[in-house]
Order: C-alpha cells, then sequence, then structure tokens
C-alpha cells in the first residue's frame, strides 16, 4: 500500500461519486479514459481503477502515468480538445483486494486509487470489487461504472448527478453513448430494450446522428436496462438491491441488475441526454460479431438469464438458438458451430475457469473437438 500526498478541495454540499473503472491488459485505453475523467468538471469524485490480474504491466503504467511519467498513446483522430493531458502528479493509493475488503475506512483519501483484484474475475467480480470499496468508504452517494475503453466529455458526469437529482425514483442512469472512431454517430441512447422471447437486445438509437434532437421521456419508456459501458448508479440502489450478479462472467450482468431493481417497481431507470461518452466497444474480446470469445459467452449467458428470470421463454429462446446457427453456417463461421452445440447440449464450461480472452475460449473449443 502507498500513497504520495494530494490535493483534495471539494465544496461542501456536493454529492460524492465513486467511479469504477474495470482494467484487463488494456492499459493504453485505460490511460486515455483517466485523462478524461481527471477532466471532468464535476467537483466530488474519485477513481477507483480495478485491475483484474493484468500481465500486461497496466499497474505499472497506471503508477507511471499517475506520476508524470508516462502519457496516453493517441491515434490522429485524436482531438486536443478531448485528450489534452492534464496536470500531474495525481496521487494514487494502490491497494489489494483484501485491504480494501477489511480497512476501506482507515485508508488515505485519494482522487485515484489500483485496486488490485487477485485475479480475472470477469466483469461483474470486477466492478464488483470497487463498488463494494465505494460503499465500505461510507461516503458514496453514487457510483459510476464505466468501461476502461471509454473517454467522456467534461461535463458528462455533471449531467448524470443533475439527472438523477431530478428524478429520485431512479436508481440506475444512462448516457449518450456515441462512436469513439465515428463521433457523429450514435452506438447508443443510454439503454437498450430486450426481447425475451429470444433473449436479444437491440440498442436504442443506434446508428442516428449525434446531432439529432433526443427525445428522454420516449427513451426511458422503451428501456429494458442501462448499457453496461457506463452504467451510473445511486447508493440506494446498492444497499437495496445489491451488486452485480458474478455467475455471467461476461454479458447480461446489466440485464440482470435491471430486472432485479425494477422487480415491484422499487426504482425506475433514467437517461441523461446530455451527458456524452465516446465509447471504442470490444475491448477485451472484441464484439459478439467479432470475436468467437464474444460470441460464447454472449450466447450461453442468454440461456443463464432466461432460465434465472423468464424460463416461461425458454422453448422460443431455444428455436432462437437454431437461427443463429443457421446464420453462422451462412456466413461459414465454422470456428463457432461446436461452441454452441456444446451450450445447447448443456457442456458449457464454468466460467470462473477462464479469462474473457479469446485464446482462453479456443482452448476450451478445442477441447471439445
Amino acid at each position: 500500500m502507498a500513497v504520495t500526498s494530494m490535493d483534495l478541495i471539494e465544496p461542501k454540499g456536493a454529492a460524492q461519486v465513486y467511479i469504477v473503472v474495470l482494467n484487463w491488459n488494456g492499459w493504453e485505453d485505460t490511460l486515455a479514459c483517466l485523462e478524461s475523467i481527471m477532466r471532468s468538471d464535476y467537483p466530488a469524485f474519485r477513481v477507483i481503477v480495478c485491475d483484474n490480474a493484468s500481465t500486461d504491466g497496466s499497474p505499472e503504467r497506471i503508477k507511471a502515468w499517475a506520476a508524470g511519467k508516462l502519457e496516453p498513446l493517441r491515434s490522429p483522430a485524436e482531438t486536443e480538445r478531448r485528450y489534452s493531458p492534464i496536470a500531474k502528479p495525481i496521487a494514487c493509493l494502490e491497494i489489494t483486494h483484501a485491504e480494501a475488503q477489511t480497512m476501506a475506512r482507515s485508508l488515505p483519501d485519494a482522487p485515484l486509487t489500483l485496486l488490485h483484484t487477485g485475479g480475472n474475475l470477469g466483469y461483474a467480480g470486477g466492478n464488483n470489487a470497487g463498488l463494494r470499496y465505494a460503499l465500505a468508504r461510507g461516503d458514496a452517494d453514487y457510483c459510476w461504472v464505466l468501461n476502461n475503453d471509454l473517454v467522456i466529455a467534461s461535463d458528462a458526469l455533471s449531467r448524470l448527478v443533475e439527472r438523477m437529482s431530478e428524478q429520485l425514483e431512479a436508481g440506475l442512469c444512462g448516457s449518450v453513448l456515441l462512436d469513439y472512431h465515428a463521433p457523429e454517430r450514435v452506438q447508443a441512447l443510454g439503454g437498450a430494450t430486450y426481447n425475451p422471447w429470444l433473449g436479444t437486445h437491440r440498442a436504442i438509437g443506434a446508428g442516428a446522428s449525434a446531432g439529432r434532437r433526443i427525445d428522454r421521456e420516449a427513451v426511458e419508456r422503451r428501456m429494458s436496462y442501462v448499457i453496461g459501458a457506463a452504467l451510473f448508479v445511486s447508493r440506494r440502489w446498492l444497499d437495496e438491491i445489491g451488486l452485480l450478479c458474478e455467475d455471467y462472467f461476461l454479458y447480461f450482468e446489466e440485464i440482470d441488475w435491471a430486472v432485479r431493481g425494477r422487480g415491484r417497481g422499487r426504482f425506475q431507470l433514467a437517461f441523461a441526454p446530455r451527458s456524452r461518452v465516446y465509447h471504442k466497444g470490444g475491448g477485451s474480446t472484441g464484439r459478439p460479431s467479432q470475436s468467437p470469445a464474444a460470441d460464447y459467452l454472449a450466447l450461453h449467458n442468454r440461456l443463464r438469464f432466461t432460465r434465472k428470470h423468464i424460463p416461461w421463454a425458454l422453448p422460443t429462446v431455444w428455436l432462437g438458438f437454431l437461427l443463429v446457427l443457421a446464420n453462422r453456417l451462412r456466413r461459414g463461421q465454422f470456428d463457432r458451430i461446436i461452441p454452441i452445440l456444446a451450450i445447447m447440449l448443456g457442456g458449457a464450461p464454468n466460467t470462473r475457469q477462464f479469462t474473457s480472452s479469446k485464446k482462453s475460449v479456443e482452448r476450451w473449443h478445442e477441447r471439445q473437438v
């Protein structure tokens, strides 16, 4: 555990926000994400980077960045307005998972905490480590779960806090996700719709122009869940509903969370149309349409979620798998047929036994041949 000196001056009365960023072998994206977070105009936030046992030197590079010894990599498409370097050093507290669980209140305060989770715990497990630490600190009003392959607009966090203060019944809130590589195009307006009959989902507003007028109320009526790449959550939700479900490893955690929280009308979902973030997408595994690993996990968890929450839809979800198989054959994606059949026959592995990398899932595929 190590911490340098820090300057923490905040106006009284501002809601305290803990921003949880999960890193797994993705320090380049994480540094760009942290640069944008630290330029936020919101006055009261702390950042927790949860490292899922990276093997690419991520912790050392994150600490070097905080010390002012390493700047983020930049692509030609990155603009100075969004990515100009911020002042360093930034005080960084480095802690273990055990310290986070047992010493949270006694640890020094710092604008940046590097939390070693001790293993690849997946999306839910890694983020939960940060959420538990934020809750144990005792002063969290909100938490913001961010993918590391995001950069945020300077007022994105302020707009989220503003929206949640307007709708006190809301427990989760989403931002406008714009395509990092084509920022004039929308990836999603806060969340997505979910079709329980097929177990499929569709991002709201995907492909629309970023300059198009947004009807916030219409979006909120359509939302089945808030997309997990940028998921703002209230302290009350965390206290009453609990943390993310760790059974999924990757994909469907946010849908599961929304279903649990909206049950019996306890909470609502909100959308902050003036909160904008820029998302690269598929940082760890690739998009399901591109990566066999992501494809496998998405399909595996489709069944898991359906069995847990909507078992009456299992027959039609199973039929949907036949359509998936037909599409894979039509596209010539023959390497994906065996794992899909294995899932349907109940031969899926325990996701806690492997990481979310392509190689690990492909090794499992090979054992099935």
